[in-house]
Protein backbone atom coordinates (compact mmCIF):
# COMPACT_ATOMS: atom_id res chain seq x y z
CA UNK A 1 0.00 0.00 0.00
CA UNK A 2 1.18 3.51 -0.73
CA UNK A 3 1.75 5.87 2.14
CA UNK A 4 -0.84 8.58 2.30
CA UNK A 5 -1.82 11.45 4.51
CA UNK A 6 -5.03 12.04 6.32
CA UNK A 7 -6.45 15.45 5.58
CA UNK A 8 -6.64 17.99 8.39
CA UNK A 9 -9.79 17.75 10.44
CA UNK A 10 -12.27 20.53 9.75
CA UNK A 11 -14.93 21.12 12.30
CA UNK A 12 -18.56 21.56 11.45
CA UNK A 13 -19.33 18.45 9.37
CA UNK A 14 -19.87 15.05 10.95
CA UNK A 15 -19.64 11.73 9.12
CA UNK A 16 -23.28 11.78 8.04
CA UNK A 17 -23.05 15.50 7.29
CA UNK A 18 -20.28 14.80 4.78
CA UNK A 19 -22.54 12.40 2.86
CA UNK A 20 -25.28 15.00 2.60
CA UNK A 21 -22.82 17.78 1.76
CA UNK A 22 -21.75 15.68 -1.22
CA UNK A 23 -25.22 14.67 -2.34
CA UNK A 24 -27.64 17.47 -1.51
CA UNK A 25 -26.65 19.61 -4.48
CA UNK A 26 -28.79 17.09 -6.38
CA UNK A 27 -31.78 18.82 -4.76
CA UNK A 28 -30.83 21.82 -6.86
CA UNK A 29 -30.57 19.60 -9.93
CA UNK A 30 -34.06 18.25 -9.32
CA UNK A 31 -35.35 21.80 -8.87
CA UNK A 32 -33.73 23.04 -12.08
CA UNK A 33 -35.03 20.09 -14.09
CA UNK A 34 -38.51 20.39 -12.64
CA UNK A 35 -39.09 24.13 -12.65
CA UNK A 36 -38.28 24.52 -16.30
CA UNK A 37 -41.45 22.67 -17.33
CA UNK A 38 -43.61 25.24 -15.54
CA UNK A 39 -41.49 28.12 -16.85
CA UNK A 40 -41.95 26.76 -20.35
CA UNK A 41 -45.71 26.70 -19.86
CA UNK A 42 -45.79 30.28 -18.56
CA UNK A 43 -43.63 31.55 -21.42
CA UNK A 44 -46.01 29.99 -23.94
CA UNK A 45 -48.94 31.75 -22.25
CA UNK A 46 -47.20 35.13 -22.06
CA UNK A 47 -45.67 35.25 -25.54
CA UNK A 48 -48.15 33.18 -27.56
CA UNK A 49 -49.22 36.20 -29.61
CA UNK A 50 -45.71 37.48 -30.38
CA UNK A 51 -45.39 37.87 -34.18
CA UNK A 52 -42.81 35.67 -35.90
CA UNK A 53 -42.03 33.61 -32.79
CA UNK A 54 -42.03 29.81 -33.14
CA UNK A 55 -42.68 28.74 -29.56
CA UNK A 56 -42.94 25.06 -30.47
CA UNK A 57 -39.46 25.04 -31.95
CA UNK A 58 -38.16 27.02 -28.99
CA UNK A 59 -39.66 24.49 -26.54
CA UNK A 60 -38.03 21.54 -28.33
CA UNK A 61 -34.67 23.32 -28.53
CA UNK A 62 -34.92 24.26 -24.87
CA UNK A 63 -35.31 20.63 -23.80
CA UNK A 64 -32.69 19.33 -26.21
CA UNK A 65 -30.03 21.78 -25.05
CA UNK A 66 -30.67 20.82 -21.43
CA UNK A 67 -30.07 17.16 -22.21
CA UNK A 68 -27.01 17.99 -24.31
CA UNK A 69 -25.54 20.08 -21.52
CA UNK A 70 -26.25 17.37 -18.96
CA UNK A 71 -24.51 14.71 -21.04
CA UNK A 72 -21.53 17.04 -21.63
CA UNK A 73 -21.29 17.80 -17.91
CA UNK A 74 -21.43 14.12 -16.98
CA UNK A 75 -18.67 13.17 -19.41
CA UNK A 76 -16.40 16.17 -18.76
CA UNK A 77 -16.67 16.12 -14.98
CA UNK A 78 -16.68 12.36 -14.90
CA UNK A 79 -13.18 12.54 -16.39
CA UNK A 80 -12.16 15.39 -14.09
CA UNK A 81 -13.39 13.43 -11.10
CA UNK A 82 -11.30 9.94 -11.33
CA UNK A 83 -23.20 33.36 -25.47
CA UNK A 84 -26.37 34.56 -26.31
CA UNK A 85 -27.65 38.04 -25.32
CA UNK A 86 -31.23 39.32 -25.01
CA UNK A 87 -30.87 41.96 -27.69
CA UNK A 88 -34.02 43.73 -26.56
CA UNK A 89 -36.43 41.22 -28.18
CA UNK A 90 -38.48 38.24 -27.04
CA UNK A 91 -36.64 36.03 -29.54
CA UNK A 92 -33.29 37.18 -28.18
CA UNK A 93 -34.42 36.55 -24.62
CA UNK A 94 -35.54 33.01 -25.46
CA UNK A 95 -32.28 32.34 -27.31
CA UNK A 96 -30.37 33.51 -24.25
CA UNK A 97 -32.49 31.28 -21.99
CA UNK A 98 -31.69 28.32 -24.24
CA UNK A 99 -27.96 29.06 -24.04
CA UNK A 100 -28.13 29.43 -20.27
CA UNK A 101 -30.10 26.21 -20.08
CA UNK A 102 -27.22 24.41 -21.79
CA UNK A 103 -24.83 25.78 -19.15
CA UNK A 104 -27.18 24.70 -16.37
CA UNK A 105 -27.24 21.28 -18.00
CA UNK A 106 -23.45 21.09 -17.72
CA UNK A 107 -23.70 21.91 -14.03
CA UNK A 108 -26.41 19.28 -13.52
CA UNK A 109 -24.37 16.70 -15.39
CA UNK A 110 -21.25 17.57 -13.41
CA UNK A 111 -22.99 17.00 -10.11
CA UNK A 112 -23.80 13.36 -10.84
CA UNK A 113 -20.24 11.97 -11.05
CA UNK A 114 -18.75 14.50 -8.64
CA UNK A 115 -21.31 14.71 -5.83
CA UNK A 116 -22.76 11.21 -6.02
CA UNK A 117 -19.39 9.46 -6.14
CA UNK A 118 -18.09 11.44 -3.15
CA UNK A 119 -21.30 10.69 -1.25
CA UNK A 120 -20.96 6.97 -1.93
CA UNK A 121 -17.34 6.95 -0.74
CA UNK A 122 -18.26 8.68 2.50
CA UNK A 123 -20.99 6.11 3.26
CA UNK A 124 -18.30 3.50 4.00
CA UNK A 125 -16.49 5.67 6.50
CA UNK A 126 -15.82 3.73 9.73
CA UNK A 127 -17.99 6.21 11.63
CA UNK A 128 -21.15 5.32 9.67
CA UNK A 129 -23.52 2.99 11.51
CA UNK A 130 -23.72 -0.53 10.12
CA UNK A 131 -26.84 -1.23 8.08
CA UNK A 132 -27.36 2.39 7.00
CA UNK A 133 -24.79 2.91 4.21
CA UNK A 134 -27.13 2.46 1.25
CA UNK A 135 -30.00 4.27 2.97
CA UNK A 136 -27.88 7.37 3.58
CA UNK A 137 -26.71 7.39 -0.03
CA UNK A 138 -30.30 7.16 -1.31
CA UNK A 139 -31.48 9.92 1.06
CA UNK A 140 -28.62 12.20 0.00
CA UNK A 141 -29.07 11.66 -3.75
CA UNK A 142 -32.30 10.38 -5.31
CA UNK A 143 -34.55 11.51 -2.44
CA UNK A 144 -33.01 14.97 -2.76
CA UNK A 145 -33.70 14.99 -6.51
CA UNK A 146 -37.34 14.02 -5.99
CA UNK A 147 -37.90 16.66 -3.31
CA UNK A 148 -36.30 19.15 -5.70
CA UNK A 149 -38.99 18.28 -8.23
CA UNK A 150 -41.73 18.76 -5.64
CA UNK A 151 -40.43 22.16 -4.52
CA UNK A 152 -39.93 23.19 -8.15
CA UNK A 153 -43.63 22.58 -8.72
CA UNK A 154 -44.70 24.33 -5.50
CA UNK A 155 -42.55 27.48 -5.93
CA UNK A 156 -44.30 28.83 -9.06
CA UNK A 157 -47.65 28.12 -7.43
CA UNK A 158 -46.74 30.20 -4.37
CA UNK A 159 -45.45 33.04 -6.57
CA UNK A 160 -48.68 32.87 -8.59
CA UNK A 161 -50.71 33.16 -5.39
CA UNK A 162 -48.68 36.22 -4.43
CA UNK A 163 -48.55 38.10 -7.74
CA UNK A 164 -51.58 36.77 -9.63
CA UNK A 165 -52.07 35.82 -13.29
CA UNK A 166 -51.53 39.42 -14.44
CA UNK A 167 -47.86 39.25 -13.46
CA UNK A 168 -46.69 35.94 -14.92
CA UNK A 169 -43.33 37.45 -15.92
CA UNK A 170 -42.48 37.86 -12.24
CA UNK A 171 -43.61 34.29 -11.59
CA UNK A 172 -41.35 32.62 -14.14
CA UNK A 173 -38.39 34.90 -13.52
CA UNK A 174 -38.77 34.52 -9.75
CA UNK A 175 -38.99 30.74 -10.05
CA UNK A 176 -35.69 30.65 -11.89
CA UNK A 177 -34.06 33.20 -9.57
CA UNK A 178 -34.98 31.27 -6.40
CA UNK A 179 -33.25 28.25 -7.91
CA UNK A 180 -29.89 29.94 -7.27
CA UNK A 181 -30.24 29.72 -3.47
CA UNK A 182 -29.79 25.93 -2.95
CA UNK A 183 -26.49 25.63 -4.88
CA UNK A 184 -25.06 28.68 -3.10
CA UNK A 185 -25.87 27.13 0.28
CA UNK A 186 -24.33 23.82 -0.77
CA UNK A 187 -21.26 25.65 -2.07
CA UNK A 188 -20.69 27.14 1.39
CA UNK A 189 -21.16 23.69 2.94
CA UNK A 190 -18.72 22.04 0.55
CA UNK A 191 -15.99 24.60 1.20
CA UNK A 192 -15.65 22.90 4.60
CA UNK A 193 -14.95 19.51 3.03
CA UNK A 194 -11.83 17.61 2.03
CA UNK A 195 -11.35 14.69 -0.35
CA UNK A 196 -12.49 11.33 1.06
CA UNK A 197 -9.69 9.22 2.55
CA UNK A 198 -10.53 6.45 0.08
CA UNK A 199 -9.87 8.74 -2.88
CA UNK A 200 -6.56 9.94 -1.44
CA UNK A 201 -5.41 6.33 -1.10
CA UNK A 202 -6.69 4.82 -4.34
CA UNK A 203 -6.60 7.67 -6.89
CA UNK A 204 -4.75 7.15 -10.19
CA UNK A 205 -4.29 10.85 -10.73
CA UNK A 206 -0.52 10.52 -11.00
CA UNK A 207 -0.61 7.56 -13.41
CA UNK A 208 0.34 8.73 -16.90
CA UNK A 209 -1.85 7.95 -19.89
CA UNK A 210 0.76 5.58 -21.30
CA UNK A 211 0.85 3.60 -18.05
CA UNK A 212 -2.88 3.69 -17.34
CA UNK A 213 -4.20 0.09 -17.27
CA UNK A 214 -7.10 0.71 -19.65
CA UNK A 215 -7.21 -2.82 -21.08
CA UNK A 216 -7.09 -4.43 -17.63
CA UNK A 217 -9.98 -2.22 -16.50
CA UNK A 218 -12.06 -2.96 -19.60
CA UNK A 219 -11.44 -6.70 -19.33
CA UNK A 220 -12.57 -6.82 -15.70
CA UNK A 221 -15.46 -4.33 -15.66
CA UNK A 222 -16.95 -4.16 -19.17
CA UNK A 223 -19.91 -6.45 -18.44
CA UNK A 224 -21.17 -4.71 -15.32
CA UNK A 225 -20.61 -1.29 -16.92
CA UNK A 226 -22.61 -2.31 -20.00
CA UNK A 227 -25.40 -3.77 -17.87
CA UNK A 228 -25.68 -0.72 -15.59
CA UNK A 229 -25.55 1.70 -18.54
CA UNK A 230 -28.22 -0.22 -20.45
CA UNK A 231 -30.47 -0.41 -17.38
CA UNK A 232 -30.02 3.35 -16.87
CA UNK A 233 -30.76 4.01 -20.55
CA UNK A 234 -34.00 2.02 -20.34
CA UNK A 235 -35.04 3.68 -17.06
CA UNK A 236 -34.60 7.20 -18.43
CA UNK A 237 -36.10 6.19 -21.78
CA UNK A 238 -39.26 5.21 -19.90
CA UNK A 239 -39.34 7.78 -17.09
CA UNK A 240 -38.91 11.07 -18.90
CA UNK A 241 -41.50 10.52 -21.65
CA UNK A 242 -44.05 9.23 -19.14
CA UNK A 243 -44.20 12.76 -17.78
CA UNK A 244 -46.59 13.50 -20.63
CA UNK A 245 -49.32 11.62 -18.78
CA UNK A 246 -49.38 14.18 -16.00
CA UNK A 247 -50.89 16.63 -18.46
CA UNK A 248 -53.45 13.97 -19.49
CA UNK A 249 -54.53 13.58 -15.88
CA UNK A 250 -54.67 17.32 -15.29
CA UNK A 251 -56.64 18.01 -18.47
CA UNK A 252 -59.14 15.25 -17.74
CA UNK A 253 -59.70 16.37 -14.16
CA UNK A 254 -59.85 20.14 -14.51
CA UNK A 255 -60.40 20.75 -18.23
CA UNK A 256 -58.69 23.31 -20.42
CA UNK A 257 -60.50 26.36 -19.00
CA UNK A 258 -59.50 25.93 -15.35
CA UNK A 259 -57.51 28.67 -13.57
CA UNK A 260 -53.74 28.43 -13.81
CA UNK A 261 -53.49 27.98 -10.03
CA UNK A 262 -55.53 24.77 -10.29
CA UNK A 263 -53.28 23.42 -13.04
CA UNK A 264 -50.11 24.18 -11.07
CA UNK A 265 -51.66 22.70 -7.94
CA UNK A 266 -52.23 19.38 -9.69
CA UNK A 267 -48.65 19.54 -10.92
CA UNK A 268 -47.54 19.58 -7.26
CA UNK A 269 -49.74 16.56 -6.51
CA UNK A 270 -48.31 14.57 -9.41
CA UNK A 271 -44.72 15.34 -8.39
CA UNK A 272 -45.55 14.16 -4.87
CA UNK A 273 -46.14 10.68 -6.31
CA UNK A 274 -42.36 10.21 -6.43
CA UNK A 275 -41.85 10.69 -2.70
CA UNK A 276 -43.39 7.50 -1.21
CA UNK A 277 -41.37 5.33 -3.57
CA UNK A 278 -38.00 6.95 -2.96
CA UNK A 279 -38.51 7.17 0.82
CA UNK A 280 -39.69 3.57 1.22
CA UNK A 281 -36.94 2.40 -1.10
CA UNK A 282 -34.32 4.19 1.01
CA UNK A 283 -35.57 2.36 4.13
CA UNK A 284 -35.51 -1.03 2.37
CA UNK A 285 -32.31 -0.88 0.34
CA UNK A 286 -29.91 -2.01 3.08
CA UNK A 287 -32.11 -4.96 4.00
CA UNK A 288 -33.13 -6.13 0.52
CA UNK A 289 -29.88 -5.00 -1.20
CA UNK A 290 -29.77 -2.71 -4.27
CA UNK A 291 -29.77 -5.26 -7.10
CA UNK A 292 -32.63 -7.30 -5.66
CA UNK A 293 -34.69 -4.24 -4.68
CA UNK A 294 -34.31 -2.79 -8.18
CA UNK A 295 -35.33 -6.09 -9.78
CA UNK A 296 -38.44 -6.46 -7.60
CA UNK A 297 -39.51 -2.83 -8.07
CA UNK A 298 -39.13 -3.04 -11.86
CA UNK A 299 -41.28 -6.17 -12.01
CA UNK A 300 -43.96 -4.54 -9.83
CA UNK A 301 -43.83 -1.44 -12.02
CA UNK A 302 -44.36 -3.64 -15.07
CA UNK A 303 -47.39 -5.29 -13.45
CA UNK A 304 -49.02 -1.92 -12.74
CA UNK A 305 -48.11 -0.70 -16.23
CA UNK A 306 -49.79 -3.68 -17.88
CA UNK A 307 -52.82 -3.23 -15.59
CA UNK A 308 -53.18 0.42 -16.61
CA UNK A 309 -52.81 -0.51 -20.27
CA UNK A 310 -55.53 -3.14 -20.10
CA UNK A 311 -57.94 -0.97 -18.11
CA UNK A 312 -57.10 2.37 -19.72
CA UNK A 313 -60.50 2.87 -21.33
CA UNK A 314 -62.13 2.35 -17.94
CA UNK A 315 -59.82 4.53 -15.87
CA UNK A 316 -59.16 7.47 -18.23
CA UNK A 317 -62.61 9.00 -17.84
CA UNK A 318 -63.74 11.82 -15.55
CA UNK A 319 -65.72 9.33 -13.44
CA UNK A 320 -62.71 7.10 -12.73
CA UNK A 321 -59.76 9.47 -13.14
CA UNK A 322 -59.00 9.28 -9.41
CA UNK A 323 -58.34 5.55 -9.75
CA UNK A 324 -56.14 6.12 -12.78
CA UNK A 325 -54.23 8.83 -10.92
CA UNK A 326 -53.55 6.47 -8.00
CA UNK A 327 -52.43 3.67 -10.35
CA UNK A 328 -50.21 6.10 -12.22
CA UNK A 329 -48.76 7.36 -8.94
CA UNK A 330 -47.95 3.82 -7.79
CA UNK A 331 -46.37 3.15 -11.20
CA UNK A 332 -44.09 6.18 -10.73
CA UNK A 333 -43.35 5.27 -7.08
CA UNK A 334 -42.07 1.82 -7.99
CA UNK A 335 -39.75 3.47 -10.50
CA UNK A 336 -38.26 5.62 -7.74
CA UNK A 337 -38.14 2.79 -5.20
CA UNK A 338 -36.11 0.61 -7.56
CA UNK A 339 -34.03 2.15 -10.35
CA UNK A 340 -34.41 5.69 -9.06
CA UNK A 341 -32.68 4.85 -5.78
CA UNK A 342 -30.51 1.95 -6.89
CA UNK A 343 -29.02 2.85 -10.27
CA UNK A 344 -26.81 5.61 -8.89
CA UNK A 345 -25.88 3.40 -5.97
CA UNK A 346 -24.94 0.45 -8.20
CA UNK A 347 -23.03 2.71 -10.61
CA UNK A 348 -21.03 4.39 -7.86
CA UNK A 349 -20.23 1.25 -5.85
CA UNK A 350 -19.63 -1.34 -8.58
CA UNK A 351 -16.22 0.00 -9.59
CA UNK A 352 -12.99 0.76 -7.69
CA UNK A 353 -12.14 4.24 -6.45
CA UNK A 354 -9.38 4.62 -9.04
CA UNK A 355 -11.84 5.29 -11.89
CA UNK A 356 -15.20 5.48 -10.13
CA UNK A 357 -15.93 8.98 -11.44
CA UNK A 358 -15.40 7.92 -15.05
CA UNK A 359 -17.44 4.73 -14.60
CA UNK A 360 -20.34 6.59 -12.98
CA UNK A 361 -20.21 9.62 -15.28
CA UNK A 362 -20.25 7.57 -18.49
CA UNK A 363 -23.07 5.31 -17.25
CA UNK A 364 -25.16 8.32 -16.19
CA UNK A 365 -24.50 10.04 -19.53
CA UNK A 366 -25.76 6.97 -21.39
CA UNK A 367 -28.85 7.13 -19.21
CA UNK A 368 -29.49 10.74 -20.21
CA UNK A 369 -29.07 9.78 -23.87
CA UNK A 370 -31.93 7.37 -23.16
CA UNK A 371 -33.99 10.25 -21.79
CA UNK A 372 -33.27 12.29 -24.90
CA UNK A 373 -34.12 9.36 -27.18
CA UNK A 374 -37.31 8.57 -25.30
CA UNK A 375 -38.51 12.18 -25.41
CA UNK A 376 -38.25 12.14 -29.20
CA UNK A 377 -39.23 8.50 -29.78
CA UNK A 378 -42.38 8.22 -27.69
CA UNK A 379 -44.42 10.79 -29.65
CA UNK A 380 -43.55 8.90 -32.85
CA UNK A 381 -44.44 5.60 -31.17
CA UNK A 382 -47.78 6.99 -30.03
CA UNK A 383 -48.56 8.13 -33.59
CA UNK A 384 -48.00 4.56 -34.82
CA UNK A 385 -50.87 3.24 -32.72
CA UNK A 386 -54.47 3.50 -34.01
CA UNK A 387 -56.26 6.63 -32.89
CA UNK A 388 -58.28 6.22 -29.71
CA UNK A 389 -57.65 4.35 -26.45
CA UNK A 390 -54.94 2.13 -27.95
CA UNK A 391 -52.93 5.20 -28.87
CA UNK A 392 -53.06 6.46 -25.29
CA UNK A 393 -52.38 3.10 -23.62
CA UNK A 394 -49.74 1.89 -26.08
CA UNK A 395 -46.77 3.52 -24.32
CA UNK A 396 -47.68 1.70 -21.10
CA UNK A 397 -47.39 -1.65 -22.89
CA UNK A 398 -43.98 -0.66 -24.25
CA UNK A 399 -42.77 0.86 -20.99
CA UNK A 400 -43.84 -2.20 -18.99
CA UNK A 401 -42.12 -4.54 -21.41
CA UNK A 402 -38.92 -2.50 -21.16
CA UNK A 403 -39.19 -2.60 -17.35
CA UNK A 404 -39.15 -6.42 -17.48
CA UNK A 405 -36.13 -6.31 -19.80
CA UNK A 406 -34.34 -3.96 -17.39
CA UNK A 407 -35.20 -6.26 -14.45
CA UNK A 408 -33.65 -9.22 -16.30
CA UNK A 409 -30.48 -7.26 -17.10
CA UNK A 410 -30.19 -6.13 -13.48
CA UNK A 411 -30.71 -9.58 -11.97
CA UNK A 412 -28.44 -11.56 -14.29
CA UNK A 413 -25.64 -9.16 -15.16
CA UNK A 414 -25.18 -6.65 -12.32
CA UNK A 415 -23.39 -7.93 -9.20
CA UNK A 416 -24.97 -7.31 -5.81
CA UNK A 417 -23.52 -4.53 -3.65
CA UNK A 418 -23.38 -5.59 0.01
CA UNK A 419 -22.17 -3.44 2.89
CA UNK A 420 -18.56 -2.20 2.60
CA UNK A 421 -18.45 -3.36 -0.99
CA UNK A 422 -16.21 -0.50 -2.16
CA UNK A 423 -13.55 -1.35 0.41
CA UNK A 424 -13.44 -4.95 -0.76
CA UNK A 425 -13.56 -3.92 -4.43
CA UNK A 426 -10.54 -1.63 -3.96
CA UNK A 427 -8.57 -4.47 -2.36
CA UNK A 428 -9.48 -6.91 -5.14
CA UNK A 429 -8.66 -4.32 -7.82
CA UNK A 430 -5.20 -3.68 -6.36
CA UNK A 431 -4.53 -7.41 -6.21
CA UNK A 432 -5.76 -7.81 -9.79
CA UNK A 433 -3.50 -5.01 -11.05
CA UNK A 434 -0.47 -6.31 -9.16
CA UNK A 435 -1.05 -9.85 -10.47
CA UNK A 436 -1.06 -8.48 -14.02
CA UNK A 437 2.18 -6.52 -13.68
CA UNK A 438 0.90 -3.01 -12.88
CA UNK A 439 2.94 -0.94 -10.40
CA UNK A 440 0.37 -0.21 -7.66
CA UNK A 441 2.82 2.10 -5.87
CA UNK A 442 1.78 4.74 -8.41
CA UNK A 443 -1.69 4.88 -6.87
CA UNK A 444 -2.67 7.46 -4.24
CA UNK A 445 -2.06 11.16 -3.62
CA UNK A 446 1.13 10.74 -1.57
CA UNK A 447 2.91 13.84 -2.86
CA UNK A 448 -0.12 16.10 -2.58
CA UNK A 449 -0.78 14.77 0.90
CA UNK A 450 2.75 15.64 2.05
CA UNK A 451 2.43 19.17 0.75
CA UNK A 452 -1.01 19.59 2.29
CA UNK A 453 0.22 18.31 5.66
CA UNK A 454 3.19 20.69 5.76
CA UNK A 455 0.91 23.62 4.98
CA UNK A 456 -1.55 22.54 7.64
CA UNK A 457 1.28 22.04 10.16
CA UNK A 458 2.33 25.65 9.73
CA UNK A 459 -1.20 26.62 10.70
CA UNK A 460 -1.19 24.36 13.75
CA UNK A 461 -3.99 22.18 12.37
CA UNK A 462 -2.22 18.89 11.73
CA UNK A 463 -3.26 15.85 13.69
CA UNK A 464 -1.69 13.23 11.42
CA UNK A 465 1.64 13.14 9.59
CA UNK A 466 3.07 11.21 6.71
CA UNK A 467 4.06 7.73 7.76
CA UNK A 468 7.20 7.80 5.65
CA UNK A 469 8.36 11.05 7.22
CA UNK A 470 7.64 9.71 10.72
CA UNK A 471 9.54 6.51 10.03
CA UNK A 472 12.58 8.38 8.72
CA UNK A 473 12.61 10.69 11.71
CA UNK A 474 12.46 7.80 14.16
CA UNK A 475 15.32 6.03 12.38
CA UNK A 476 17.37 9.20 12.50
CA UNK A 477 16.76 9.65 16.22
CA UNK A 478 17.71 6.07 16.84
CA UNK A 479 20.99 6.52 14.99
CA UNK A 480 21.81 9.70 16.92
CA UNK A 481 21.11 7.96 20.21
CA UNK A 482 23.55 5.17 19.33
Amino acid sequence: MTDTVQAPHRRGLGKVGLIFACGTALFSDGYQNGVIGTVNTLIKIIYKDTPGLNLKRYSTTFSSLAFAGTVAGMLIFGLLAGAYGAGGSVGGMLAALSAYRFLIGIGIGAEYPAGSVAASENTEDPGIKSGTQHMLFALATNVMIDWGFVISAFTPLVLLWIFGEDHLRIVWRGSLALGTIPPLLVLFWRMRMHEPERFRKESMKHVGWKDFPVWLIVKRYWLRFTAISLAWFIYDFITYPFGIYSSTITTTIIGDSAPLTTSLGWNVVINLFYIPGCMIGALLVDRVKPRMLMTIALLLQAVFGFAMSGAYTYFATPAHIAGFTIMYGIFLSFGEMGPGNCLGLLASKSSPTAFRGVFYGCAAAIGKVGAFAGTWAFPAIIDRFPAGPKQDSGPFWIGSGLAILSAAITFFFIPEVPENHMTNEDIKFREYLAANGFDVSLMGLKDEGMIESHIAKDKGEVTDVVRDASSEENDKKGTEAV
